[in-house]
């Protein structure tokens, strides 16, 4: 993920991967990503394994920028691979988890900035086959849990950034890039494990690009016009750069303002890390989490939550329990959540809105701060309110209409704390 030091592309809470014209709103390639709206990200690779530490020292920022931020040799990493046997992986725990969670998609890094790859790659021996003790490709044993368990595979890939090949972007301690150079590891290196991803695990619902800050528009279109010519239906994520995504990226763990009149994607983390940091204890509450889901459906954004797993490839406990908190509140309210879109109702600071995206005279309100004296006045819908019910319960409310607002007779205590969701039916 990204340095939060480093200078990168942003165009204010978006980093925009995708200058959208109406025609791509309505791509149905897109379809399953807006119905979804939540997937799970996974932060996975050698950078477990120093947790955070290196040589007795902390070292500060996210879990998975240790190697750069300690500066840390491309020989002396290397020799991480030789200690990395997670023999605690689990495809059918890790995808049952998303599956309890309510996360329709899965996003995991195939290679992130330190070049290492999770998968079996005949490119280089610098993989999790060929360079590990543990010797499986756990790409292609997720690949398999996803197809049995109903998620959809996508993978995380660092296109731009790779601190270990000469070519790559980033290391400035080991090597000196020219463009040239950097050029041919686009080109040669990176297309053909893009390729071999796209190639060797079945379907794949879109691949995650990061960091393009030294990617030109040819290199970008380059790469974009590969994943669409290997699998047209796979979707290219906005961190491709220079406006060339399917959709678009929000910052790290930012949702915006307001509602987004394009389909974007905010990715976030469950503490303050990315990848396994043992010394980041720091864990949102579930209601946090909630609110932040609904609050990005409801601006037309896509919410991809992120874990960390361990060297042995444990997801940490306090991820699963909020992941699964997360997941018993969809169990009641999820209908107001995927296959949503952005709700007629914006700005208002006690409650959210959402609408189905085909049909938008079923609204749904989320109600975090409940109304005292068992009424809730909501601003005008522009259509007359013909039911309200509460969403968990089915239970029917009494609906008063005037010209300027609605008035719903609601119990007198909130029936769900973090978020009591409304269904209205328009006229």
């Amino acid at each position: 993920m990204t340095n939060q030091t480093q200078a990168t592309q942003e165009d204010g809470p978006i980093r925009r991967g995708a200058q959208q014209r109406q025609e791509a709103l309505t791509d149905p390639r897109l379809d399953w990503w807006r119905d979804a709206r939540f997937g799970m990200f996974i932060h996975w690779g050698l950078y477990a394994i120093p947790a955070g530490e290196w040589k007795g020292k902390p070292i500060a920022g996210i879990g998975e920028w240790i190697m750069l931020r300690a500066r840390i040799p491309v020989k002396e990493y290397e020799q991480l691979a030789k200690k990395f046997n997670p023999v605690k992986f689990n495809a059918s725990e890790w995808v049952g988890l998303a599956k309890r969670a309510g996360q329709k998609y899965l996003t995991i890094t195939a290679k992130h900035h330190d070049g290492f790859c999770l998968f079996d790659s005949k490119v280089t021996d610098y993989d999790i086959v060929d360079a590990t003790p543990f010797g499986r490709d756990p790409l292609k044993e997720l690949a398999a849990e996803c197809q049995k368990q109903g998620i959809k595979l996508c993978f995380y890939y660092s296109q731009t950034q790779d601190w270990h090949h000469p070519g790559g972007d980033g290391n400035d301690w080991d090597y000196q890039v020219t463009d040239a150079q950097f050029d041919e590891y686009v080109t040669d290196y990176v297309a053909a494990q893009v390729r071999e991803l796209l190639t060797n695990y079945g379907p794949v619902g879109l691949i995650w690009f990061d960091t393009p800050k030294r990617m030109n528009p040819d290199q970008s279109r380059f790469l974009a016009n590969l994943v669409h010519e290997v699998q047209p239906d796979c979707l290219v994520s906005g961190r491709i750069g220079n406006d060339l995504g399917d959709y678009a990226e929000a910052r790290d763990n930012v949702i915006p303002e307001d509602m987004m009149e394009m389909d974007w994607e905010t990715p976030a983390t469950i503490n303050h890390t990315w990848g396994f940091k043992a010394q980041d204890e720091d864990w949102k509450p579930v209601d946090e989490l909630i609110r932040k889901l609904v609050d990005t459906v409801s601006k037309n954004g896509t919410y991809l939550l992120n874990v960390g797993p361990t060297a042995e490839g444990v997801i940490p406990q306090p991820s699963v329990e909020r992941l699964e908190g997360m997941g018993r509140w969809l169990e009641q309210n999820g209908e107001s959540v995927y296959g949503t879109k952005a709700g007629p109702l914006q700005g208002l600071g006690w409650a959210r809105s959402t609408a189905k995206r085909t049909d938008a005279n079923t609204v749904y309100l989320h109600v975090f701060k409940w109304p005292s004296g068992g009424t809730l006045r909501v601003p005008s819908l522009g259509k007359s309110v013909a039911s309200a019910h509460l969403l968990a319960a089915s239970t029917q409310l009494e609906v008063q209409a005037s010209s300027n607002e609605t008035t719903i007779t609601v119990p007198a205590q909130a029936p769900d704390p973090v978020d009591t969701v409304i269904r209205l039916r328009l006229e």
